[in-house]
């Protein structure tokens, strides 16, 4: 039978009245895959690193290099790692997840549903870590210029234009969320319909190509995501000049 392809994620089972959908599932995979890999790390953690502390030591620096470029300042970078590298290493692990033969464990709730999806495969998900990322930039904007100075570049009453300019600006952080939500969710379910339609056409070897691809796109898709997440932060905290 060729493969069923549907936007929506698909309900497993509920926790009360909470459904848990097959792509919810597979996030849980992956945060618990990601706190797993966090306690590990922390234990082996040593003031002498070896050859795997290395390698994470100078990923980190290279991070911090690349968000030096774009913030300016190391203090910064150092202030907002955790976020740019938490929607950087959630939504890659989410990405690759995606990509393992998951989907062919089925369960039957009425009918033959995939058990695990690609997490961004869900519009739900992209628009949650989108609603996240965007709070965390105006949040980032408040502690960094106060509340007042920051919501000045949206509202203003110094003359029309200003009003006019800072409301199309107030509005532009609503769109944000939205262009997010799309831009990953777009790439990822689009990935996963031409794996699921290549290999049913044609199985075995030929969608081995296909499947680095996605590979590759999901690494992008999460970087790009992170890097204009950092991006938005270094406009948020940047107080605008008279």
């Amino acid at each position: 039978m060729p493969p069923e392809i549907s936007i929506a994620s698909e309900k497993i089972f509920s926790f009360g009245s909470w459904p848990v959908t097959n792509s919810l599932l597979l996030s849980f995979v992956a945060l618990l895959i990601l706190i797993s890999l966090a306690i590990v790390l922390r234990k082996r953690l040593a003031v002498v690193p070896g050859k795997f502390q290395i390698g994470f030591e100078m990923m980190l620096e290279a991070l911090f290099n690349l968000m030096d470029s774009v913030l300016g300042d190391r203090r910064l970078s150092e202030k907002y790692l955790p976020i740019i590298a938490s929607i950087f290493l959630f939504v890659l692990t989410s990405n690759w997840l995606g990509l393992l033969p998951l989907g062919s464990i089925m369960v039957r709730n009425g009918r033959g549903i995939p058990l695990f999806r690609s997490p961004a495969s869900d519009l739900n998900f992209t628009l949650a870590i989108a609603v996240i990322a965007i709070l965390g930039v105006q949040l980032a904007g408040i502690l960094g210029l106060g509340i007042k100075t920051h919501f000045r570049k949206f509202f203003t009453l110094k003359n029309p234009i200003f009003t006019f300019v800072g409301l199309l600006e107030f509005i532009s952080e609503f769109i944000k969320i939205i262009s997010f939500s799309f831009r990953l969710f777009g790439n990822v379910f689009a990935g996963e319909v031409l794996l699921a339609i290549v290999g049913f056409l044609v199985p075995y070897f030929v969608p081995l190509p296909f499947l680095f691809l996605e590979v590759f796109v999901g690494f992008i898709q999460a970087f790009i995501f992170s890097m204009l997440t950092l991006v938005f932060i270094a406009m948020a905290t940047k107080e605008e000049a008279h």
